[in-house]
């Protein structure tokens, strides 16, 4: 009978830098052997080890690979009065998700810290909205529209969600350059006064800007690559990560033809052309984003990520400058 006893990720030095090896400890009654595979970096690692896990335990292979998949602040759309709350699965219901966040409760604290910019509800209940509804202490601060007690209507509060989603979906850009706007009017206007209040709100939305790491996005739109060290020589690796779905990575090696380089901007450019977007499930696009995540926050991240806010305009010096950098520690 054949087992897959032991799944392990080592490192070792091979060809004169440092590559991992990930292999499967496999015995029979009458033999034992080893399966692996050199991979050059703790990224590649993952998502072999990842892949490989998946096919030898299908019933078990979170518990095996202790893999928690990241939280996520989800926009709850399926509701008449849309809320926010914390998760960690993606569902097929109305909704909109940002993250992946380091942990839970960096998640929470953004989530806290963001409502308070808004007036969008924070119960978790169904609301039946009806005048004699008893409310909340967000009510009665003005931090909330307060369609519980039928304050504003349907269309009302769906114009402040739209506001927050606006938020969430550009960084924060929408209401900082709404508030630098009426600042600077105001100024003009010599109300210095109130352009000082509207200082020190656009102040705090900068601090609560500052609770997102540089991988939180809506998930339907982060774009993103890693970029690695690879086993094969003067090469990197190229992670990709388009419209939150994992696409197949792709060896960039610095080529030499007729005694010259080519350009690496030319190289770039040819690359992301053939990066045909792959559309996953739910559940493996919630995994390899929780592979993807692990890596990012660890101690033990050994390449560099990009993000890339849109897709039709990839940030092609920036790119070039962070696969310098990588094959600098080749």
């Amino acid at each position: 009978m054949l087992r897959a006893l032991q799944y392990r990720n080592y490192r070792l030095f091979f060809g004169g830098q440092i590559v991992s090896l990930v292999g499967t400890w496999i015995t029979t009654t009458a033999t034992s052997w080893l399966v692996y595979r050199l991979t050059g970096s703790a990224l590649e690692s993952a998502v072999v080890q990842y892949e490989q896990a998946r096919r030898l335990f299908p019933e078990t292979y979170p518990e095996v690979l202790r893999l928690h998949l990241p939280p996520y602040v989800k926009i709850v759309l399926s509701n008449e009065f849309p809320r926010s709350h914390i998760v960690t699965h993606f569902s097929r219901t109305g909704g909109v998700y940002f993250g992946p966040f380091r942990s839970r409760a960096f998640a929470e604290r953004f989530e806290a810290r963001f409502l308070d910019l808004f007036q969008m509800r924070r119960c978790q209940e169904d609301l039946v909205p009806a005048p004699d509804h008893p409310g909340c202490i967000y009510g009665e601060m003005a931090m909330c529209l307060r369609p519980c007690q039928q304050v504003v209507g349907p269309a009302e509060y769906a114009a402040e969600v739209d506001r927050v989603i606006d938020f969430l979906r550009t960084g924060g850009r929408s209401l900082v350059d709404s508030i630098t706007r009426s600042r600077d009017h105001l100024s003009q206007d010599m109300l210095f006064e109130e352009a000082a209040r509207q200082h020190k709100r656009l102040e705090k939305v900068l601090e609560v800007l500052k609770l997102r790491d540089e991988m939180v996005c809506e998930v339907d739109r982060l774009h993103g690559v890693a970029v690695t060290r690879s086993v094969a020589p003067e090469s990197v690796e190229l992670w990709f990560l388009r419209e939150g779905h994992w696409q197949e990575p792709q060896r960039f090696s610095f080529e030499v033809r007729e005694g010259r380089p080519l350009s690496l901007d030319k190289q770039l450019r040819e690359t992301f052309a053939t990066v045909a977007l792959r559309k996953l499930t739910v559940r493996d696009r919630q995994e390899y984003l929780a592979v993807l995540s692990r890596w990012y926050y660890s101690s033990w991240c050994d390449g560099e990520w990009l993000p890339i806010e849109t897709w039709d305009d990839p940030p092609y010096r920036k790119l070039v400058n962070a696969i310098s950098r990588v094959a600098l520690r080749l």
